[in-house]
């Protein structure tokens, strides 16, 4: 039995954890779990897997939540994240919370070295280097979880790092991978949150239209690989089935596909080294597949990605604050207060203003996180 902490369990990810987690009751026990403000779907949750430890966003939540659950002990707000995460009980923890709140979290869990499948981008690329140095230090393996990550780590299993040529990544493009970025002007929340391919949460839907979330991944691909930017390349792949391929210096390429079901990289990351029976799958047949198609990524249409490539290759501060301001013009754009193409804008004109500063530490990198958010509000003020 594998006891799980989890980090989001009411976001996108959490929804489909706990899928796996309930059809499986004898291979795995929810004895943490972080939750949003869903408080109807916290009371669920708690009555199906009876959880020792919860999380709430507020303390009013946790003191009501406390009256009706009296032997669960509720917590709330960065630090109920931070127990939750460091729960010494857990034999995992699945991180899917989304954006930067995740790190600490995460680090704290380093500490007591317990396990971490992470599907939180944002903490790799806000403070990959010192996520992936403490791990190494303390002999914590990090799973991942995204689809990409996880393709790349099944195509690694066994191979010699000094042997790969090219991590290749695949994308979907998005919501509007087939307009110009002269069609993008005026289109609407609701719009950019129709993703052809994948049911995701909204934010990490947003970052799927502009491209962001592939440039989130490609540093996150940096950090857990441990592989240069040179070698880290984007393909338009509009169907979702392969996930990503690594090629080899024999020009030979291993390349992991499946159905889209962010269930699958979940269900690996929690039975890994084994793999079970999928409930319910979405099997891919490929004699009706018929064909899959590609094309050269376009660094111009998608520039959220070029930003990102350049954040990575500039390293120190720089991805934490493309991180941080692409995380508030994201909530702007949701709140419409900004158009969608003003995303992009936001976080280039934040990073030209920053003097980057090479191995910060976790305080500064926190600081700095808190700084460029009050930035990017003061620039549409």
């Amino acid at each position: 039995m594998k006891r799980i902490s989890l980090l989001g369990a009411t976001g996108s990810i959490g929804v489909q954890t706990l899928d796996i987690i309930g059809a499986n009751r004898d291979r795995f026990d929810l004895v943490a779990c972080s939750a949003g403000r869903n408080i109807e779907r916290v009371r669920e949750i708690v009555r199906q897997f009876e959880p020792e430890i919860v999380s709430v966003i507020e303390k009013e939540q946790s003191e009501q939540l406390k009256e009706e659950f009296p032997n669960v002990s509720f917590v709330y707000g960065d630090e109920g994240l931070i127990e939750v995460a460091a729960n010494s009980g857990a034999d995992m923890l699945l991180n899917a919370v989304i954006g930067s709140v995740g790190l600490q979290p995460t680090l704290r869990a380093i500490e007591q070295e317990i396990p971490i499948a992470i599907a939180n981008k944002e903490t790799l690329v806000a403070a990959g280097h010192i996520v992936m140095r403490e791990a190494k230090r303390r002999n914590v393996p990090i799973l991942p979880v995204d689809s990409e990550h996880s393709a790349l780590f099944q195509a690694l299993n066994g191979e010699k790092r000094s042997a790969v040529s090219k991590l290749i990544l695949t994308a979907s493009g998005g919501s509007f991978r087939h307009l110009t970025r002269e069609e993008l002007q005026g289109v609407t929340v609701k719009e950019a949150l129709a993703h052809p391919n994948w049911s995701m949460g909204n934010k990490l839907t947003i970052d799927s239209a502009t491209m962001m979330n592939k440039g989130l991944e490609v540093i996150e691909a940096h950090h857990l690989f441990d592989m240069p930017f040179d070698q880290i390349e984007c393909v338009l792949h509009k169907e979702s089935i392969i996930h990503s391929v690594v090629e080899f210096e024999d020009t030979s390429m291993i390349a992991q596909m499946g159905s889209p079901d962010m269930r699958v990289p979940i269900q690996y990351a929690l039975t890994y080294p084994d793999r079970i029976p999928m409930q319910r799958p979405k099997q891919l047949r490929l004699g009706e597949l018929g064909q899959l198609h590609f094309a050269p990524m376009d660094y111009e249409r998608f520039r959220a990605l070029q930003l990102a490539f350049d954040a990575g290759r500039a390293g120190g501060t720089l991805p934490t604050v493309m991180n941080a301001a692409n995380e508030q013009a994201v909530q702007l754009f949701m709140e419409e207060k900004i158009p969608f193409l003003q995303i992009d804008e936001l976080v280039e004109r934040t990073m030209d203003a920053h003097s980057n500063i090479q191995n910060p530490d976790l305080e500064t990198i926190l600081q700095i996180d808190r700084q460029t958010r009050t930035d990017v509000l003061n620039h549409v003020q």
